[in-house]
């Protein structure tokens, strides 16, 4: 329906890495607990309207480093032409992978092709349109996340990191929120469309804490990941009862959960 402007208020929890002292988790429960859900080829416009069928793919995705483009190489190697719209591409006459390129700042990431990731199969094309990847793990059983560059499967989540001090201490403080389209700078800005502060994305069944979890753990650990849970369970609970009673909510909803 509408996208929901930046900056609004949200509500934040903090609590202690039970394994670390020096380590605390902030999260953003705003964020957590609201209905975003990925609606690729299912209403997802595209970042770039003239790619609606792209999704976020269109550039190819930043490798965090180089274990995570190895594991992408690695999975790529599993891939069949019956799979794969761009398998021919992807290989030389040797028949070895070359799936990466550099930007122009000299930073690798996976090659684009016809201005998207050469992992997409393109809608109308081929007999499976979407990340081929995103298909190779669930014809292996596997999650996403083992197979994907870091940056696809963990958005649109986002892990950051700060240093907060306290007299003479220095604690690691990990925040756990959205990436929303202010994250990308001035990037974000050229985007036509973006979902996680669109009221069109914001139609999951269970909320992000929970539909994303896997991807939570991975991100946290399972016992930080435990922690957050059962602080969200609480939260979410209290709205789910305050909207059946038709109370007002004390809490900062995602307004284009809203």
């Amino acid at each position: 329906m509408s996208e929901i402007s930046a900056g609004f208020a949200r509500d934040w929890v903090e609590f202690f890495d039970p394994e670390d002292d020096e380590q605390i988790f902030k999260c953003d429960l705003t964020w957590l607990t609201s209905n975003w859900t990925c609606v690729y080829g299912d209403g997802c416009k595209g970042v770039f309207a003239d790619q609606p069928n792209a999704g976020c793919c269109t550039e190819g995705a930043m490798y965090t480093d180089e274990a995570d483009e190895a594991r992408v190489l690695k999975a790529a190697a599993r891939l069949t032409p019956d799979m794969w719209q761009f398998y021919d591409i992807a290989h030389d006459k040797k028949g070895r992978l070359n799936i990466s390129e550099v930007d122009e700042d000299n930073e690798r990431k996976t090659r684009t092709v016809n201005n998207s990731c050469i992992f997409l199969n393109r809608k109308g094309e081929f007999s499976t349109f979407g990340c081929v990847l995103h298909h190779l793990a669930e014809k292996e059983g596997s999650h996403f996340l083992d197979v994907k560059p870091d940056v696809c499967w963990q958005l649109p989540i986002r892990r950051s990191f700060e240093v907060r001090e306290h007299g003479e201490r220095e604690y690691n403080i990990t925040v756990i929120g959205e990436y929303e389209r202010l994250v990308w700078g001035d990037g974000g800005d050229d985007f036509d469309w973006y979902c996680t502060s669109d009221t069109d994305a914001h139609v999951g069944k269970k909320p992000v804490y929970l539909s994303n979890s896997e991807e939570l753990i991975a991100l946290m650990g399972k016992r930080n990941y435990d922690i957050l849970k059962e602080i969200c369970d609480k939260r979410y609970a209290g709205m789910q009862e305050a909207k059946k009673k038709n109370l007002p909510l004390f809490v900062i909803q995602h307004p284009a959960s809203l």
